[in-house]
């Protein structure tokens, strides 16, 4: 591998940038260096959109646990979601009207209780295509919409305000080096 000088110095400066805002990020929660205030506007803006992603993550993991109670099915679903499966599994209440088909069956259409086992079943299967529909449902237009929300905007907006920030703890670590040079040249004169 050939290194080559502007890439020495390259990682050099940027090196030395990450050290200056370690510094100065030290310093300010030590509580020995000035740190510049930011708007009271942007300030608003910045608790306002942490409020917005802390209720959005939280709104969309109550959501997934609504829409589906099982944590290890939860933990299935996301990683077939994330393999671009699509997989369908039976509720609790398609097996249940399933089995309660097939029980009438068994114990004949004809009697009494066979017969009230068959259509309890239908309704239970009915109960169960309505139930995935609804979860089809909030997905689609409610959880979704979050999700990408959360995964595009949100996480714009806080790569931003890192950035800012950033920026911030630079400017910050110039105007100490710079009174520092002030009081040098002072005390030389």
């Amino acid at each position: 591998m050939e290194f080559s000088m502007k890439s020495i110095k390259g990682f050099a400066a940027e090196a030395a940038t990450a050290f200056s805002r370690a510094v100065q990020y030290t310093e300010e929660k030590l509580g020995t260096s000035e740190k510049t205030e930011l708007d009271a506007h942007f300030d608003g803006l910045a608790s306002r959109s942490d409020r917005t992603k802390h209720w959005t993550e939280r709104l969309v993991s109550r959501t997934d646990a609504v829409l589906q109670p099982n944590p290890n099915t939860r933990v299935e679903d996301y990683l077939f979601e994330k393999l671009d499966k699509k997989r369908e599994h039976p509720s609790n209440l398609d097996l249940l009207g399933q089995d309660m088909i097939e029980a009438g069956a068994d114990l004949g259409s004809g009697t009494p209780y066979g017969s009230a086992l068959i259509k309890i079943g239908q309704t239970q299967q009915r109960l169960g295509a309505a139930e995935r529909e609804f979860v089809r449902a909030a997905m689609t237009t409610f959880v979704s919409p979050l999700k990408r929300f959360l995964d595009g905007d949100m996480k714009t907006i806080m790569k931003e305000r890192k950035i800012l920030e950033n920026k911030r703890l630079d400017l910050d670590a110039c105007k100490g080096r710079l009174r520092k040079a002030r009081s040098m040249e002072s005390q030389a004169n």
